[in-house]
């Protein structure tokens, strides 16, 4: 299911919505929880990258491993090595892509009125931009370990 799409490989071509959404909703999660200015003007963004984000890198995952089952299985050498190292990040990727997700839909509805109270916006905003940083880190080693699989040095 995730190897192939009009004969071509799959992973290339919806990698790059994850490297470019994942970052996105990261910066614009941080700023909303930072700056409570920028709210009404992101929440709708926020709201909508929150579920897309983790649908995307799953898809890259899945088809990655449909492209290393598929063409790469035999690769050993350095070759395997930067495969395995770059499918290394893809775990963590996901699991904090997800959890980011959850937590920026969490921060918009806290930030919705008064329900919950400052200290709980607050500790959602604070949970929020860490994830966001963790993101960030995940979401780099991971493209960068790829690139230099696909690229060289």
């Amino acid at each position: 299911m995730f190897d192939e799409i009009l004969g071509l490989p799959l992973h290339p071509l919806v990698v790059h919505a994850a490297v470019v959404l994942t970052p996105l909703l990261a910066v614009l999660a941080a700023v909303y929880a930072l700056a409570p200015r920028t709210r009404p003007v992101l929440t709708w963004a926020v709201a909508g990258l929150a579920p897309v984000v983790p649908v995307s890198v799953f898809v890259a995952r899945e088809s990655g491993e449909a492209l290393e089952e598929g063409r790469f299985a035999s690769a050993g050498g350095q070759l395997g090595e930067r495969i395995a190292e770059h499918a290394g990040f893809s775990l963590p990727l996901l699991l904090v892509a997800f959890v980011l997700g959850v937590v920026s839909l969490a921060l918009v509805y806290v930030t919705r009125g008064d329900r919950f109270g400052r200290p709980v916006e607050l500790a959602v905003s604070a949970l929020t931009v860490v994830l966001a940083v963790v993101t960030l880190y995940y979401v780099v080693r991971t493209g960068h370990s790829g690139a230099v699989t696909v690229w060289g040095n």
